[in-house]
């Protein structure tokens, strides 16, 4: 398997179409993938300007600029379970959980933007929440709530990314299925749902809810 500096490299050298991009993140809405700059050449920079001139958040991948997908539902899911980590990580001083802005340059060229990451304090410069708006750090946890626009073929290069990364665990949140993949490699997940319970696994030992508690801010007033 080709290393994230590997992918990067290849794609810089070439000019990208419509069908290499399709080929990379599978039929995702065209509208998803920044034209400007050209598929291929856009940079950390231009993630940070495209928030400054829109307030859009794009995921920088092979030097093109794919925005984000997340509507109500998954914001409100976003929500619920970023709240049950804080009141979990905080009075423990466990580390940093940030939302769906939450920037992550992974490598030079590659930019993530996790619907909800936890950092660990021995992972922060200093053992302090950075200042930068786009902190070169890998969190210890990725959570994504799937969105509809949301294709196969992003979500495995995803976690590729993460776990060459050094992310240790990622959970994908499935809303009309109401369940959760919990990734401890890319190719290695359970699933859970309902009455069962999500834990932090060895990333935060201790923590754990019942996966419907979660999804019941679907359904309460």
């Amino acid at each position: 398997m080709a290393t994230v500096l590997e992918r990067e490299a290849k794609v810089r050298s070439r000019n990208m179409t419509l069908a290499d991009l399709y080929a990379k993140f599978g039929p995702m809405p065209v509208e998803r993938i920044r034209m400007q700059p050209p598929p291929g050449t856009a940079t950390a920079s231009d993630v940070l300007a495209a928030h400054a001139r829109d307030k859009s958040l794009c995921e920088l991948i092979d030097g093109v600029l794919v925005e984000k997908a997340m509507g109500y539902e998954e914001s409100l899911l976003a929500m619920e379970i970023a709240h049950l980590l804080m009141t979990f990580v905080r009075p423990r001083k466990l580390g940093v959980i940030a939302g769906e802005g939450g920037m992550l340059r992974l490598t030079k060229n590659l930019v993530r933007i996790p619907d909800i990451s936890y950092i660990s304090r021995k992972r922060l410069p200093g053992g302090k929440p950075p200042r930068e708006p786009m902190p070169g750090l890998s969190p210890n946890l990725a959570v994504e709530v799937l969105s509809k626009s949301n294709t196969e073929e992003e979500m495995s290069r995803k976690l590729d990314d993460f776990f060459e990364a050094g992310v240790e665990l990622v959970w994908y949140v499935d809303p009309p299925r109401r369940t959760i993949k919990v990734y401890t490699s890319p190719s290695k997940f359970t699933i859970v749902k309902g009455a069962q319970v999500l834990t932090g696994g060895n990333v935060l030992p201790g923590f754990k809810v019942k996966v419907a508690d979660i999804f019941s801010v679907l359904d309460e007033l």
